[in-house]
């Protein structure tokens, strides 16, 4: 095989328009598309993601999964996204200003959620 690289990640969202604001207004991800169901509803709304791919994010009926932030389920834990060292300040005083709480930090990343839970990552390992 010749694999190179993700082409896209999905994930489900109860309110795709808030949760795709997050990604595109927050984290400049810039909206590529939408795609609608046959009845004219909104089926899901792709974001660009630096590098090439794009996160679909997927119209869901139920309601969020809220668990803790470390679990031992199986399954995707989070989505992580590359940024610089020097804006990692940026970053915590942007999520700050948005009422975005931080879960959790590190010494190279920094750990957020979405607005249905998903565990959100920006890293500059390994970058001190």
């Amino acid at each position: 095989m010749n694999v190179q690289g993700f082409h896209h990640v999905a994930i489900q969202a109860r309110d795709v328009e808030r949760v795709t604001a997050f990604y595109r207004d927050l984290l400049g991800f810039p909206e590529l598309t939408r795609h609608s169901r046959p009845d004219g509803s909104l089926r899901s709304i792709w974001v660009g993601v630096p590098g090439g791919a794009f996160l679909a994010i997927e119209a869901a009926g139920g309601e969020p999964e809220q668990g803790p932030f470390r679990h031992e389920r199986p399954g995707l834990l989070m989505l992580a996204f590359r940024i610089a060292r020097a804006e990692r300040d940026t970053v915590v005083s942007e999520f700050a200003r948005q009422g975005v709480p931080l879960e959790h930090e590190t010494r190279w990343t920094v750990y957020v959620r979405d607005p249905e839970g998903n565990r959100v990552a920006l890293s500059h390992h390994p970058e001190d």
